[in-house]
């Protein structure tokens, strides 16, 4: 039986960093070095993600733009999936360390700017910077995990990177409460602060980074597909800004015309573009000929879309309709994130032992489109420990996605490919969560503006609601303030009710008797959201189904595929081929696969093509199998 080769690496010429052997494994101490460089960059942007998501209503009604709150969120995913596979194709080339740096680098002038912002467009304009570091913070991490770690060891240490995102989730709520609840922090408004912490955590990431993050890396002489991105922006951007602005300039209007058709001339030319390119491209196609590939893809799309739609409106009722503060609001979302950790764990330990994984993002787009056709029946007198439980369900489904996904494209491609299949499955996931994150507030607030006028229109049959005209209780300003807008709302086209979805801090003040039609037309408008969720991750569970069954890459398997990539680069760079073999390596080597480490006696030397050494990589482990049940029926020992 094969030992994990992670944990002894074979003794190199004296004074030679292991870091800088390509074809040894590292050891278990030297991927701990760099994992603590990786979760640094990590923390920065998981940490931010969950202070902001606290914190985003009272940042909207302080600025004024509630009801555009969307653009916040919506600008940095624009930005962050656009770039992240130009993080993943570049550092193929050029390596990880200098992009991770620069990451961090630019999200940190993004947090700053974000401090300065006067409006919901600033601030928006501000997040889409962010997003620019954002979308090679996690892309790369989880490429350097692929680059150094075989398929089933990774989940060993999953648990790092899910300690990074425990401790933000509950970290992040409690300080973005913080924040967002004062006025003032020496002399700056509270909320602001929220962006300004990122800065000395970042500072801190740099240094970590710079000490700890090294890695070999064998240069590939390629062309950047610069026009693949550009292509890539203009067929994104404004499909992206249609699904926000639609509810607004009206879905057949002229405005929206415009965007349809300047989208799908963009991303008819990233097609035209990345057939060109071939192996150049930014995104290659030849890469979703891979089936595992292609399924993961789409279903990574409606996971993302309902993922993000759902996340995003679930903080908006918590602290709307059930009155939460920001603090409080994150901590009730704790069963999500308790959830998820759950089924990350608990999917990757397994897989582990058994590298298999298909079952598990079955199971999760099922537990995924469940949870949120319970979403869909929470309203306004919902109890919120009924909401929780379906959190805990929604986390793990979650959880049984994240990881395996992830593991099944990583685990389909050669490792040269690593870096680019990465950030397929990441810009994928984040193209689904843009749109959902878009459509689904756009959907929430159309209806809102809808569900709310009719609830107070109803309302005036009830009794309690009509006292409370008579003799409110509570803030009389306030009070006197919203009856005089709902008096003059028959005249006035309903503008009093358009001003309480650009601030809703009122919903607190007033007697909770004018409050409750408020809410339930809130809460109707949220149950439209969900409702159209559950049939999009609906979706997701049929896609699941067509995932191949395919084990994951043993030790063994994934150390000689890189080798042999490592040899191929070399090859096509014009250099000799770097070796690090032992004595232990001839037996491999020599029944080794001709087109997985180099060119066969007496025939064409295939390594330099990227399909066949794809190929090889994808039929290796019954091979690996093969030759271990040889070398134990011969007496030779595995390493």
């Amino acid at each position: 039986m094969a030992t994990d080769t992670t944990a002894a690496v074979p003794a190199g010429p004296p004074g030679e960093d292991q870091f800088d052997r390509p074809d040894a494994p590292l050891t278990h101490r030297q991927i701990i070095t760099i994992l603590i460089g990786l979760m640094m960059g990590m923390f920065l942007a998981a940490l931010d993600q969950t202070i902001v998501a606290s914190s985003i209503r009272t940042i909207a009604d302080d600025l004024h733009g509630l009801s555009a709150q969307a653009w916040v969120t919506t600008a940095y995913l624009i930005t962050s999936t656009i770039v992240t596979p130009l993080y993943g194709k570049l550092s193929d080339i050029y390596g990880r360390k200098p992009f991770f740096l620069f990451a961090i680098s630019i999200f940190t002038i993004g947090s700053m700017l974000c401090t300065l912002a006067t409006s919901i467009g600033t601030l928006a304009t501000y997040r889409a910077i962010q997003g620019l570091g954002a979308g090679g913070l996690f892309a790369l991490a989880l490429a350097i995990i692929g680059d150094i770690v075989p398929p089933r060891e990774r989940a060993k240490y999953q648990g790092y990177f899910l300690a990074v995102f425990g401790t933000s989730s509950v970290l992040g709520p409690v300080i973005g409460g913080f924040f967002a609840g004062q006025s003032t922090i020496l002399g700056i408004t509270g909320w602001r602060w929220v962006f300004l912490v990122n800065v000395p955590i970042a500072i801190a990431a740099l240094f970590v980074v710079t000490r700890t993050l090294h890695l070999h890396h064998v240069r590939r002489d390629h062309r950047i597909d610069w026009w693949g991105a550009v292509m890539l922006t203009v067929g994104l951007v404004p499909l992206l800004i249609v699904a926000e602005q639609g509810r607004e300039w009206g879905w057949g209007s002229t405005n929206a015309l415009l965007c349809y058709g300047i989208g799908i001339l963009g991303v008819a030319g990233f097609f035209v573009v990345e057939r060109a390119m071939g192996e150049e491209a930014l995104i290659p196609l030849r890469l979703f000929q891979i089936r595992t590939v292609g399924v993961a893809s789409i279903a990574s799309v409606f996971i993302g879309m309902g993922m993000f739609g759902g996340l995003a409106a679930l903080p908006l009722y918590l602290q709307i309709v059930k009155g939460a503060g920001p603090t409080q609001a994150g901590l009730l979302l704790l069963p999500l994130t308790i959830g998820i950790m759950f089924g990350s764990i608990l999917s990757g330990q397994i897989i582990s032992r058994t590298g298999r994984y298909r079952q598990y993002p079955i199971i999760g787009a099922g537990l995924l489109a469940a949870s949120m056709w319970g979403f869909h029946y929470i309203g306004a007198d919902t109890a919120t420990w009924i909401s929780m439980i379906i959190m805990v369900f929604f986390g793990v489904g979650l959880g049984f996605n994240f990881q395996p996904l992830t593991l099944a494209v990583q685990n389909a491609v050669s490792p040269r490919d690593i870096g680019v299949a990465t950030s397929s499955a990441t810009f994928t996931r984040q193209i689904g969560g843009t749109l959902g994150t878009a459509i689904f507030l756009s959907i929430l607030f159309s209806k809102a503006a809808e569900n709310i006028p009719a609830a107070y229109n109803a309302a005036r049959q009830s009794p309690d609601f009509l006292a409370a005209l008579q003799d409110p209780q509570g803030n009389p300003a306030a009070n006197a303030q919203f009856i005089a807008g709902i008096k003059s709302a028959a005249t006035d086209g309903g503008a009093a009710f358009n001003s309480a979805l650009s601030d809703s801090s009122f919903v607190q003040k007033i007697d909770p008797r004018l409050a409750h039609p408020y809410l339930e037309g809130f809460s109707s408008s949220m149950q439209a959201v969900f409702f159209v969720a559950t049939f999009i991750l609906l979706a997701a569970f049929a896609v699941t189904w067509f995932l191949p069954r395919v084990e994951l890459r043993s030790n063994e398997a994934f150390h000689e595929a890189g080798a042999a990539d490592n040899r191929a680069i070399a090859g096509q760079n014009g250099h000799a081929p770097v070796s690090a073999s032992t004595p232990q390596d001839a037996p491999l080597e020599q029944d080794a696969e001709p087109a997985l480490v180099g060119a066969p006696s007496g025939g064409s030397d295939d390594s330099g093509d990227p399909a066949a050494v794809t190929s090889a990589v994808e039929d290796y482990p019954a091979r690996s199998r093969k030759r271990g049940r040889h070398r134990m029926e011969h007496g030779e020992k595995l390493h």
